[in-house]
């Protein structure tokens, strides 16, 4: 399973890469290998990734993970364009004298002969009985095929691992944002990115994931991490919502002082946890400065003690149902409101669920008695 999860994240990675160097390419995950990337419809780099953790072994001459991937190769040249190249990106590493280790891309180490030399020597000696087949594919290559094959492979070992590869993938993005935010900001990128491969291997699209793309992804979240901008999480977006777990809140029992149901609790609910789980998110990441949480609380309620006030006003002898009504007027008018925490934050939930937030500390409040009837006092309600 970890295997998976680090070709994933290691396609990112090489993508972020190529990205910094200019490229255009599109990825693809699983197609004529573990990752591929094209450039003008050509398949010019194919990766098989081999991760290992427990008991991480070298990459011998015999090592099944090299002879299986030679064996994957060999028959799959028919469908692969001429003149591509072959990776094996592996955490074990290809000990010096090893066949491998005459194929890592370091012009002083690279010896397509004695690479040969030594694979052709473990075809003739070797026990391992699970790597038969794959001896029998390379021995019925022409020293010619051979030649060509092993040329075009690039053995990259000793590769960081799936928990090191974090700080592989902050250098390739560490120019977007600030580096206080770039755990932030990479877990978003990768968030996306997971969706994006998911995407490709359940739909089994054509089309692989583009440069342009993941530049734009970039810029976008880039955007966000502005100083007058916040990211807004699609996963806080997307979450189901159990109306269950609130309908003893506070806030809902404001609602219901003034009539409110229905589907509008659902959506108070739904505004309510996106706005209290997305700004407890930017202040775990440290994304709002200090205070700035409150002063946006405050501002809130500067907005609507005026309209409060103007509603007392106006009630002097009114009836229950007078009261009500009113109070229905100010919700709505909270509910419309659109005060962002900053100056490019716009989603409407962080302002309305931010109402409900105040609203279940009696902090705001929408029917003109609301503390009254829900037997608070006022010093407790306003702390």
């Amino acid at each position: 399973m970890i295997g998976y999860f680090f070709q994933c994240r290691y396609a990112l990675l090489e993508s972020l890469r190529r990205i910094r160097g200019g490229e255009d390419f599109s990825v693809f995950i699983e197609t004529l290998d573990d990752v591929v990337f094209e450039t003008e419809g050509k398949a010019i780099e194919l990766l098989q990734t081999k991760h290992h953790i427990k008991n991480p072994t070298n990459l011998t001459d015999s090592s099944t993970d090299l002879w299986r991937t030679l064996r994957i190769w060999i028959e799959g040249s028919r469908s692969i364009p001429e003149n591509s190249k072959f990776y094996i990106v592996t955490t074990s590493k290809a000990p010096e004298g090893s066949a491998a280790y005459y194929l890592k891309p370091e012009r002083e180490k690279r010896n397509i002969a004695k690479a040969i030399e030594r694979l052709n020597a473990t075809v003739e000696s070797s026990t391992n009985q699970t790597n038969i087949p794959y001896y029998h594919a390379f021995r019925n290559l022409s020293q010619r095929k051979k030649e060509l094959l092993l040329d075009s492979i690039r053995v990259l070992d000793s590769v960081p691992s799936i928990t090191d590869l974090n700080s592989e993938l902050q250098k390739e993005v560490h120019f977007a944002v600030n580096r206080r935010f770039l755990d932030g900001f990479l877990w978003r990128l990768e968030g996306w990115w997971l969706k994006r491969v998911i995407d490709l291997l359940t739909k089994k699209s054509n089309d692989g994931i583009s440069s342009e793309e993941i530049q734009i992804e970039i810029s976008n979240l880039q955007e966000q991490f502005k100083q007058e901008n916040l990211p807004i999480d699609d996963d806080i977006l997307q979450a189901t919502v159990d109306k269950s777990k609130f309908e003893n809140c506070i806030f809902i029992r404001q609602l219901s002082l003034i009539n409110v149901g229905g589907q509008r609790i659902f959506y108070a609910i739904e505004d309510y946890y996106r706005a209290f789980t997305q700004r407890s998110r930017w202040v775990r990441e440290d994304l709002l400065t200090v205070g700035e949480s409150g002063k946006y609380e405050r501002r809130l309620i500067e907005h609507w003690k005026v309209p409060f006030a103007r509603m007392l006003e106006e009630l002097e002898g009114a009836t229950e149902q007078e009261k009500i009504k009113v109070g229905r007027n100010l919700y709505g008018w909270a509910a419309e409101a659109s005060i962002p925490i900053r100056r490019y934050v716009e989603e409407r939930f962080i302002t309305t669920g931010s109402y409900h937030m105040l609203a279940d500390q009696l902090r705001v409040g929408w029917h003109p008695e609301f503390k009254q009837k829900l037997r608070i006092e006022p010093k407790e309600a306003t702390q």
